[in-house]
Parts: structure tokens; C-alpha cells; sequence
């Protein structure tokens, strides 16, 4: 089993990859196998709804997007970070995140998902409250942890002094394992992810 974790910070090795180095950690303690992905930092591009996806099974903008799609089809489960800016998550992530929905929802439904957020001060929960939206949307188990997935500091030495941080992170990569490993047990068994029907309405009659 492999769990993809997205680092979407314009820095690296800032506190975000921090935050996810300490899930990764826990992940192997489990016997998990991890990557962190880097989108870079240079501009993603946004949706346009242009429909191409429907057609190519792909997005139009080749770039980091359709990168990661073809590793999260192999993937188990995701982890996405962020630090927060203006009370909202990186503006790269949101539009990662969008066009990773709407051209290549396949590879992420039924696969559990977590949302990692760093901030200097404050702006997480409703940072967390925008990522796990794509994750509904998408049938994905939310993994939780012992309190909301968040960090401190305003560089990579900052967060290893948040120490409730850190734990909470470690804790995260427990219960992300945990519950990998209870669908694995579950297809074993014959327990296969339901085939829901998606009804499409408009508003406007």
C-alpha cells in the first residue's frame, strides 16, 4: 500500500514538507509506503471546464496535474498540504486540486484522504474546511486525527517545537494506516466500494 502526499508550499523544505515528513513517518512505522510530491512553485493553472478531460482522460494543461494522476492510480490514499495564506490554502493547491477532480476524479474516489495545514498563527480550520470539500465530493473517507491537522511556525525549525503539532501529524499517519488497512481486509473478504448513481440537476427549470 502507497499513500501520495502533496506538498503544495512555494518552499520545499518549509514547514509544510515538515508536517508531512512526521504522517510519512508514521506511515512506515505501519508498514505504508510513502512519496511526497512537490507541485513546484510556479503558477497552476486553473480550471476552465473546457470539457477536454471528458474526451482525452487528461488535462488540457499538461503539467504537475496530470503527473500526479497517473501516481495517485496507483496510490492508496492522499495527504494534501498546505500552508495557509489569508486564511485560505495555497491559491497552487486549489487549482491542483480542482483540475484534479474534474478531469481525473476516478483515481481518487473511495480513497481516504487527509488535509495537512501550516500556518504562523491561525486561518487552518477553514483552510481544512475548503480541501475537505474535495474530498466529499469525491466519496473519499476524511482521516482525522487527535485534533485538526494543522502546524505552527514560520519555518521548518519552528514546527518541530510545536510538539501537539507533530503528534497530531504522527497521529494522522496511525489512523490513515489503520483504515487502509480495513479496506484491504474488506476486498479480501469480497467488500467492494458501492456503485452510487449521480443524478444531475439544475437550479434553473
Amino acid at each position: 500500500m502507497k499513500v501520495l502526499l502533496v506538498n503544495s508550499s512555494s518552499h520545499k523544505n518549509g514547514c509544510t514538507n515538515a508536517a508531512l515528513t512526521e504522517v510519512a513517518r508514521s506511515l512506515a512505522e505501519e508498514g505504508i509506503d510513502s512519496e511526497i510530491f512537490f507541485i513546484g512553485n510556479k503558477p497552476v493553472a486553473d480550471c476552465t471546464a473546457c470539457g477536454f478531460c471528458s474526451d482525452h482522460d487528461r488535462c488540457v494543461v499538461d503539467d504537475c496535474v496530470n503527473e500526479f494522476a497517473e501516481k495517485a492510480r496507483q496510490a492508496d490514499g492522499f495527504v494534501f498540504g498546505t500552508p495557509v495564506y489569508y486564511a485560505h490554502p495555497s491559491g497552487r493547491l486549489l487549482s491542483f486540486m480542482d483540475r484534479l477532480s474534474y478531469a481525473h476524479g476516478d483515481v481518487l474516489a473511495f480513497k481516504p484522504a487527509a488535509a495537512v495545514l501550516s500556518a504562523r498563527r491561525n486561518g487552518q480550520v477553514c483552510s481544512m474546511d475548503v480541501i475537505n470539500k474535495h474530498f466529499s465530493i469525491n466519496q473519499m473517507p476524511i482521516v482525522t486525527s487527535t485534533y485538526w491537522n494543522h502546524v505552527f511556525g514560520s519555518k521548518a525549525e519552528d514546527v518541530q517545537e510545536d510538539q501537539e503539532g507533530l503528534n497530531t501529524m504522527y497521529n494522522l499517519g496511525k489512523n490513515m494506516a489503520w483504515l487502509l488497512k480495513l479496506i484491504e481486509l474488506g476486498k479480501e473478504n469480497g467488500i467492494q466500494h458501492p456503485q452510487n448513481e449521480h443524478i444531475f440537476t439544475s437550479f434553473v427549470r
